[in-house]
């Protein structure tokens, strides 16, 4: 804008009402956000990398969206910070950093949809972006004393407007023949420095089991569970120390040493969120919310809206980004 014009308009701005300052406000603040946002999303120029072909001769090519563009000489194709990860061509950037506060407080999607003014699609769609990265904050390994159990959850296909099935009555409760046909098994992993490892199975059989645990858990931890054959088989099988309990006859501790109530606490805290936060989600969505409790559990007033922006960009651990408060 011209000098000229420019002075004009804000002489104009003493004509305009209380609603239309309002709006002009909102404006001005989304437009300051929105590059505060680009600018802590931009990858700098040395570290970038082109995602169509990995090749690291790019040179830049302008700007768009207050961010940078490249082009990459080898493939010809063009991309910025964002391509290639959940964020890219997502809108709207100025709400970014208040919808990740309204994740930080665990909001629903009406409530983060209203305190950010945008549409209640649009929040639902922004919660599953921002979330996806999350699945990768597991715990990498498991020492010392491990507590370990499994809890179902029934399958859910909340939203979908064509089931194929009866719809459920209120307070439906699988029969015991057609349990595995109607719930999803999460089983949780947990030490007692809260390190935290979780995994959905269709089926729980030492099998499933097998497949996903070991790499994440030392070869010289005490495995605690309750008595049942699966996990006896999966600890015979790795040659794990095995500390068991008959929750059946009310055992609920051993020595002093092997007990359950970590874990425990975790699944209610898991179904209280569930359950009660955000009244049931749909199964296809249930790593996303599992992994979203087990961040804030694991994290609980460390984190900062601006770490899980730079977590909804890229995936890894979070003692690699900044914005972690300590």
């Amino acid at each position: 804008m011209k000098t000229s014009r420019f002075k004009r308009w804000i002489h104009s701005l003493e004509r305009l009402n209380t609603q239309q300052e309002r709006i002009l406000q909102e404006l001005l603040l989304a437009k300051a956000t929105r590059k505060e946002v680009s600018h802590l999303l931009e990858t700098p120029y040395q570290q970038i990398t082109c995602p169509h072909c990995n090749g690291n001769n790019s040179v830049r090519w302008g700007k768009r969206n207050d961010l940078q563009r490249y082009r990459c000489k080898s493939c010809q194709k063009t991309f910025n910070s964002l391509t290639g990860t959940p964020l890219a061509h997502l809108h709207r950037k100025g709400h970014w950093l208040d919808y990740a506060h309204c994740l930080k407080e665990g909001l629903t999607v009406r409530k983060a949809a209203e305190t950010c003014n945008i549409h209640r699609n649009t929040a639902f769609r922004w919660r599953h972006r921002f979330l996806e990265n999350s699945k990768s904050v597991k715990a990498k390994q498991l020492q010392g004393i491990v507590e370990a159990s499994e809890t179902a959850f029934l399958k859910s296909e909340k939203g979908n407007k064509h089931l194929g099935r009866s719809p459920r009555k209120r307070g439906f409760k699988p029969e015991s023949q057609d349990r595995n046909q109607e719930v999803v098994y999460v089983f949780v992993s947990r030490d007692r420095n809260k390190n935290t490892f979780d995994s959905i199975f269709e089926t729980f059989t030492t099998e499933t089991l097998s497949r996903q645990l070991p790499e994440h858990i030392s070869s010289d931890v005490l495995f605690c569970s309750a008595r049942k054959e699966i996990y006896r088989r999966f600890t015979k099988e790795h040659q794990l120390r095995h500390g068991t309990l008959n929750l059946a006859r009310g055992e609920w501790i051993k020595k002093d040493i092997v007990h359950l109530k970590n874990v425990r606490a975790y699944h209610r805290r898991m179904h209280e969120w569930i359950r009660y936060r955000f009244r049931g989600v749909a199964t296809k969505y249930l790593e996303n919310y599992i992994s979203w409790l087990r961040e804030l559990d694991e994290f609980s007033g460390k984190i900062t809206p601006q770490t899980i922006l730079l977590r909804a960009k890229k995936a890894g651990p979070y003692k690699d980004l900044p914005y972690l408060v300590t």
